[in-house]
């Protein structure tokens, strides 16, 4: 361990945080700006900005061997600023991809194919190894507060981003596309560049790695994880959790025009009351752990455990308001769901920094990556589940208001098993405990 390596202070953590913005930022280029252009601006089926979506979650399967490679190396911020860079630069090859597309040229599709390749390694690159930082360098007792700052920041750089870009670029023309998302894209990287300046400290290797770590083989890091029972049954909870987190991203809005009238307009704006949630469960367990029982991955669990609760009790409530129709509160209920998803998604942000970092046997990073992945695959599979069992359902009976009804109970029903993998989590360490302070006594 390096002698330089002192715990974080709120300034670092905040430092951190703008590199999670830029990642954001330049993330929903990618999956939104980019998606509504190929669909609307240029008429493609929607099929292929989903697909490319989808293809740079199934990217970010490679997680674990960017961690590993942070675990290995001498310090984590050149695998940051190389992840981001990487992620920058597949953004600028998606425009030059639009723009080979909208020309008619064939070869644009096989360019966007590279393009999210790109992205999607860079994030896993980038995001894996700045999460791994933190996981060694923040102490319990700011973890929550951690988590919280870089994921508000992260959304808050979605939001900026996403509103300048909205004026920039109209009217739209490519060009005009082409030089914002240029320029968001340097911005982003030269902020990356000098957050992280700095901010490891001088050393011989980053925190927890000897000799023998930085020479340990993928293969070797992956399977001592695998025998670590809580770090496999916390993939299973990251995987079930995130798969019912995201089922209704891609189907809330239809919900609201089919079952409730919404406008296009208003639909959005009751997204935008879901984020508001989201923000507002996000800073209360920021401020709230450290207060009520969130200095450790034990008490952030209870945390995780209210929040998949509260989200499985407001996705019930979404399945009886597809019953009822106009008249339910659908905004209270929605909100609801924000409040709780916030307050979940940062307490297993958390947790995760927790148990990375709690071994001190410096394959922090290969965690952070075998969480990651097992994230990416969730959010690929969950919208996609969700949308599909929606079209199967109304297909199959012709009946709105049960289809919603349907996907929104297995989702709870996600929920409810989430918690309870939490809770067992906890109870097993609990007995892991026991049984040792008996073989000692």
């Amino acid at each position: 361990m390096i002698a330089d390596a002192r715990p974080f202070g709120w300034t670092a953590i905040v430092r951190l945080g703008l590199v999670q913005a830029s990642i954001g930022a330049m993330v929903m280029l990618a999956t939104s700006l980019f998606n509504r252009v190929m669909v609307v601006e240029y008429g493609l089926v929607a099929a292929l900005p989903a697909g490319l979506v989808a293809w740079h979650y199934a990217v970010q399967l490679t997680r674990p061997l960017w961690g590993h490679g942070s675990d290995r190396g001498r310090r984590r911020s050149p695998w940051i600023v190389g992840g981001v860079g990487v992620l920058a630069l597949g953004v600028l090859m998606a425009v030059d991809a639009l723009a080979l597309i909208a020309g008619g040229s064939g070869w644009g599709y096989a360019l966007a194919v590279l393009a999210f390749t790109l992205i999607g390694a860079g994030v896993g690159a980038g995001g894996t190894s700045l999460l791994a930082l933190l996981a060694v360098r923040v102490v319990p007792e700011r973890r929550a507060a951690a988590a919280a700052i870089t994921w508000v920041m992260m959304i808050a750089g979605i939001v900026v981003t996403a509103g300048m870009v909205g004026a920039l670029i109209e009217p739209y023309s490519i060009e005009r596309l082409a030089i914002v998302s240029g320029a968001v894209a340097l911005v982003a990287f030269l902020l990356t560049v000098a957050a992280v300046a700095g901010v490891e400290g001088r050393g011989g290797t980053i925190a927890g790695v000897g000799e023998a770590r930085a020479s340990e083989r993928f293969g070797e890091a992956v399977r001592a994880m695998a025998g670590d029972r809580d770090a496999m049954r916390f993939t299973l909870f990251v995987f079930v959790s995130m798969l019912a987190y995201s089922m209704q991203d891609m189907i809330l809005e239809p919900f609201a025009g089919l079952r409730f009238g919404y406008s296009p307009g208003a639909s959005t704006s009751l997204s935008g009351v879901q984020h508001a949630g989201v923000l507002v469960g996000m800073v209360a367990v920021g401020l709230g752990a450290g207060a009520f029982g969130g200095r450790t991955a034990q008490g952030l669990r209870r945390w995780i455990v209210g929040g998949c609760l509260g989200s499985a009790l407001a996705l019930g409530g979404l399945a009886m308001a597809s019953a009822a129709g106009p008249g339910w509160p659908l905004a209270a209920n929605v909100a609801l769901l924000g409040l709780a998803n916030g307050v979940f998604a940062v307490a297993a942000i958390g947790s995760m920094m927790a148990l990375a970092g709690a071994a001190g046997d410096g394959r922090a990073g290969v965690r952070m990556g075998v969480w990651g992945a097992s994230q990416a695959v969730a959010f690929g599979l969950g919208g996609l589940i969700g949308a599909i069992g929606v079209d199967w359902g109304r297909w199959a009976t012709g009946d709105d208001a049960r289809a919603f009804a349907t996907v929104f109970a297995i989702e709870s029903g996600l929920f409810v098993a989430a918690a309870m993998l939490a809770i067992g989590a906890t109870v097993a360490r609990r007995e892991s405990r026991t049984v040792l302070a008996g073989e000692a006594g």
